[in-house]
């Protein structure tokens, strides 16, 4: 658990504040993030790392000269919002171009994905490497869908010296790539770990075993054992990550990480490194530059990785090579030449709101209050939302709603208040939600607001048909951008028979209100009825059996939304046809 935090939705950017307050000759804040102190020297590729929050030393202690120069930073085992991650990456490019490196995580590849779209239509060359080290998080014929845990050093280590180097953009990814390539993880965990400002843990570990193969946001492992002395660890760590060495090794020589992931000691994790060398070396390899430690944690979390990168002659240069940042040093770094750079002033991305007609703003109060009528119902059921997500994923989904229709009612809010239509209020909310949201939710459903206002507009308050059509494009916008279909258990299971049962009954000249109640039963019913399914996307895939019998939290709080908006709609004050 954690024992010094304010409020726990704040823990994320207080901590941040806090860590570039203490390292400002390395660090400076950005908004999104941190970055490098100094700026990026003209004509080098810059490397812009990130992910979710609770990972120290992964992502912002890794930034700094050798390695990253910047890292867009998420809420707590959330994704950074696109937003975050373009702005970021926008702070610190040159005219050489962004490699954005991150975990192979189903919110970091959305948000990362629609950043690299923005900077792209900026004018900035921008490429991405997806770390997938786990070996434990899809089979070896489907390596395309495994995530990045501990490996993520390895990757981001010859990023950086690749780009110290003078190699252009495309250089640069394809050697980060080729580490990604040659690098396999292992973890194992004694003990779940606790959110800030939650009681529980995410997940439990039973007395007496390990679990195998957890993730490093609190997603259970994929077996339990009977816990075994360290020599018995050893072996099953390196036995499994052996058994995966990639057709491209090459040369015997590795390079090796041991990794703590939160509160196993310093002393135990040699205790470790000193059972597992000897299997490495008995079977015929040479270690490099062993790295022994703590590179990607989750809280509290007793548990550790094994990692090992199959090293050539320049990935070996690039894994000795010198590094200087917060939480990673090697070797000698000249770190006084170039001047410091002040912070990032905040910038605003809000979109000037004007005043809509009478009617329009009217329609503009009725978004605002169906906004916050989501926000209500999120806040009531945050924690059931959480445990929900617990069973087979990271338990963040109720924290990470929580915050997007925080910011969302905020925004909506804000809009209305200068007379906007109901297009502007959706849209500003859908910006915010992403933003402040983060993760796969956070991006979907900005996605959804932002698609729903953009079909309505500002002219005029919209007919019950004009609804229906702007929630069809919210479906289209979130299957287009999360790739789900029906059966995949996520929320596309509620949204779309939600979107079709309320296009049918609006089409047929039934009232809106009347028509989104039964459409709203409609999603309720499809969304229980998800406990019978399995999952095929998302952080749950490799947790089937501990999923079926329990809903998908997405699609419950899809559900519960449109339930709640429900609630306060009044034909009276809207058009019927």
């Amino acid at each position: 658990m954690s024992y010094v935090l304010n409020d726990a939705a704040a823990f994320a950017d207080e901590s941040a504040d806090g860590f570039v307050a203490a390292h400002r000759n390395l660090v400076r804040r950005v908004r999104g993030g941190v970055a490098r102190a100094a700026a990026t020297p003209a004509g080098q590729v810059a490397v812009v790392i990130g992910g979710g929050s609770g990972h120290y030393p992964a992502f912002a202690g890794l930034v700094g000269p050798g390695l990253a120069h910047a890292a867009a930073m998420g809420n707590v085992f959330a994704s950074p919002s696109a937003q975050q991650v373009f702005t970021v990456a926008r702070t610190v490019a040159t005219e050489a171009g962004v490699l954005l490196a991150y975990g192979n995580y189903a919110g970091d590849t959305l948000n990362f994905d629609q950043a690299q779209e923005q900077l792209l239509a900026e004018g900035i060359p921008c490429q991405t490497v997806r770390v997938t080290d786990d070996i434990c998080s899809a089979p070896a014929a489907e390596t395309e869908k495994r995530r990045g845990i501990a490996g993520d050093l390895a990757v981001f280590r010859v990023a950086g010296w690749a780009a110290e180097q003078g190699h252009d953009l495309e250089a640069v990814a394809a050697l980060a790539a080729r580490a990604n390539e040659r690098t396999r993880s292992i973890g194992l965990a004694f003990s779940g770990c606790t959110l800030p400002g939650a009681a529980e843990p995410l997940f439990t570990v039973p007395p007496g075993t390990m679990a195998v193969g957890m993730g490093i946001h609190g997603e259970p492992g994929i077996e339990t054992v009977p816990m075994a002395p360290a020599r018995e660890i050893a072996e099953l760590l390196t036995s499994r990550i052996l058994a995966e060495r990639p057709g491209t090794a090459g040369s015997g020589r590795i390079g090796v990480i041991v990794n703590g992931l939160g509160s196993v000691k310093s002393e135990e994790l040699f205790l470790l490194y000193g059972a597992i060398s000897p299997l490495l070396e008995d079977a015929g390899f040479t270690i490099v530059d062993p790295e022994v430690g703590e590179y990607a944690t989750s809280f509290e979390m007793a548990g550790v990785s094994l990692t090992v990168v199959w090293l050539d002659e320049e990935l070996e240069q690039a894994w000795r090579s010198p590094a200087y940042t917060p939480a990673y040093r090697k070797g000698a770094v000249d770190i006084a030449t170039a001047p410091t750079l002040a912070p990032d002033e905040a910038i605003s991305d809000a979109i000037a709101v004007v005043a809509a007609p009478m009617e329009a703003a009217a329609a503009g109060l009725r978004a605002l209050q169906a906004i916050d009528s989501i926000r209500q119902v999120i806040d009531r059921e945050v924690d059931e939302l959480g445990r929900l997500d617990a069973i087979a994923g990271d338990g963040d989904h109720g924290i990470g709603m929580q915050r997007g229709a925080r910011a969302a009612a905020e925004a909506a809010a804000a809009a209305s208040a200068v007379g906007a239509g109901a297009g502007s209020v959706l849209t500003q909310a859908g910006e915010a939600w992403a933003d402040k949201a983060g993760g796969t939710s956070g991006a979907l459903w900005g996605l959804a607001l932002r698609a729903m206002g953009h079909q309505i507009g500002d002219a005029e308050a919209p007919s019950a048909a004009a609804v229906a059509r702007a929630v069809s494009a919210a479906r289209e916008a979130v299957q287009r951008a999360g790739k789900a279909e029906i059966g995949d258990k996520t929320l596309v299971d509620a949204l779309v028979p939600f979107s079709q049962r309320l296009t049918e009954l609006t089409s047929e000249g039934q009232g809106l209100a009347a028509a989104w109640g039964a459409a709203a039963a409609t999603a309720t019913a499809a969304a229980n009825a998800t406990a019978d399914l399995v999952p095929r996307l998302g952080r749950a895939r490799p947790h089937v059996e501990k999923s079926l019998g329990t809903p998908d939290p997405g699609a419950v709080s899809l559900a519960l939304a449109v339930t709640a908006v429900g609630g306060v709609l009044d034909s009276s004050n809207l058009k019927e046809n």
